[in-house]
């Protein structure tokens, strides 16, 4: 079975939930946005090998999403979902960098067709090891080290920190590492995520060791070599 990780932006409660059920039964890994923003947010964060994406979503839509998610570089394969049919809008949706469509109604044996065959087409590789300054994350034995020590971390921790590594740098919304950790059907207050990136603070920075994680108030958190 491959493993994938998928991201499907979709507004209408029903039909998310009905793409979720069908692609965990998959076995594939699966977060969901509710509208264009988090949308975007959650597919700038990478680790996603799909993303099926819905044009009619709140705030940005889908065109607007996938304009910005090539403007930045990523070039994660797109399936576009639109109840149009309209041939401009097809179009429209690849000229901008959509990967294939499918146009509402249709059948979740063909999206999962289409799927694994846009996955086999573009399979998103990523490097067995993550490096900032002097944190190294193993992908292979979630295993974090820094300066001669090694600490093996938990699933959730492991998931939180690759996060992050991937967006170093940039401030990683607390929306966006509760989607990467947590199912979203999982009830998860910001208290245990605190919890979780706390602990995380002591693997990182060690007694004498310069703290790398640091917390962007009201907004999340980020991996910076400095606090400012």
């Amino acid at each position: 079975m491959i493993h994938m990780r998928i991201l499907v932006a979709e507004d209408k409660p029903r039909m998310a939930r009905l793409l979720r059920r069908a692609l965990t039964g998959e076995g594939y890994s699966v977060s969901v946005a509710c509208d264009g923003d988090q949308a975007l947010a959650l597919a700038l964060a990478d680790g996603h090998d799909v993303i099926v994406l819905d044009v009619m979503l709140p705030g940005r839509d889908g065109f607007e999403v996938i304009r910005e998610l090539r403007a930045a570089r990523r070039s994660t394969p797109t399936i576009m979902l639109t109840a149009r049919d309209a041939m401009a809008d097809v179009v429209r949706g690849l000229d901008l960098g959509a990967d294939d469509y499918l146009t509402k109604p249709f059948a979740l044996d063909v999206l999962l067709a289409r799927i694994r065959a846009l996955y086999r087409r573009n399979p998103v590789t990523y490097p067995p090891e993550l490096q900032f300054e002097d944190l190294r994350l193993s992908s292979s034995t979630h295993e974090l080290q820094r300066g001669g020590r090694a600490v093996s971390l938990t699933r959730t921790e492991y998931a939180l920190l690759e996060t992050l590594m991937r967006r170093a740098g940039s401030v990683v919304p607390k929306e966006v590492l509760l989607e990467a950790a947590w199912d979203s059907d999982d009830y998860v207050t910001d208290n245990t995520l605190y919890v979780f990136l706390s602990a995380l603070r002591s693997h990182i920075a060690a007694p004498g060791e310069k703290q790398l994680l640091h917390t962007v108030r009201g907004i999340g958190y980020t991996l910076r070599a400095d606090a400012t």
